[in-house]
């Protein structure tokens, strides 16, 4: 039998961000399943250290770091091995009327979601921890252009990082870098939880799903494997929605 597998990661070092829970975590879990070395970057290092016990292989490493402090990944990224792949996970969300948001507010989702993510981005670029060729992942979602009360903000944070990735993508092909955007549904993460709506609601939206169900953060994962891969060498400033067939 052949032993080819164009979704193969081995040899390939990936940085994920936001990799102490959810979909940062089980993109960590399977990148490791596919043979990666894994960089995991997160704010709670107790977290991150249980997701390296999770993690296949060795030679993984740890960071413990705020994006929204710039003098903190600066330094960091000094550390840094090369990097064949970054997947930008990192993000928060938060639920509150347009005439109800404080600037405290924005500043907060969109230091988080958009200018974190963007600034470091920078900052492995500006110090060559890029290799020629590599793969870089954006966690939007669908909220970008599907409207919905109260997420505003959220889903201006969401487009945001969509139209930045076309342009990286652009500036970044020379280079044969890569640059994609993933766009999910509701996934069952801590982050739909800690909204404010109960199970039974739910599982009552998650019903009218043309699939049934809400997402798991390994579908995700699964996706983020093939942008990483080789699989998808001729893709490039492209924001794929996975999201069990709603809009």
């Amino acid at each position: 039998m052949s032993d080819f597998n164009p979704f193969s990661l081995t040899s390939k070092t990936v940085l994920v961000t936001g990799a102490s829970s959810g979909i940062g975590r089980a993109v960590a879990i399977a990148c490791s399943k596919m043979g990666a070395r894994l960089v995991l970057l997160g704010r709670n290092k107790q977290k991150l250290e249980t997701t390296l016990g999770l993690l296949a292989g060795d030679g993984h490493m740890t960071l413990a770091a705020d994006l929204t402090e710039r003098g903190t990944f600066v330094r960091m990224t000094d550390t840094l091995p090369a990097l064949d792949g970054i997947v930008h996970c990192a993000g928060i969300g938060q639920r509150a009327l347009c005439k109800q948001l404080t600037e405290q507010d924005v500043d907060s989702i969109m230091d988080t979601n958009f200018k974190g993510p963007i600034l470091l981005q920078q900052t492995l670029l500006e110090q060559k921890k890029v290799k020629k060729g590599g793969s870089i992942v954006f966690l939007s979602s669908i909220a970008a252009c599907s409207p919905s009360i109260g997420h505003a903000v959220y889903s201006a944070s969401k487009g945001a990082i969509i139209s930045y990735a076309k342009c990286l993508s652009l500036e970044l092909a020379p280079r044969k870098i890569r640059v994609n955007c993933i766009s999910p549904a509701m996934v069952w993460t801590d982050l739909i939880r800690n909204e404010g709506l109960d199970e039974d609601q739910l599982k009552e939206d998650e019903s009218r799903y043309p699939l049934k169900r809400y997402g798991q953060p390994e579908d995700i994962a699964n996706l983020a494997i093939y942008m990483l891969s080789d699989a998808s060498s001729w893709m490039t400033g492209s924001n794929v929605k996975i999201s069990g067939g709603t809009y």
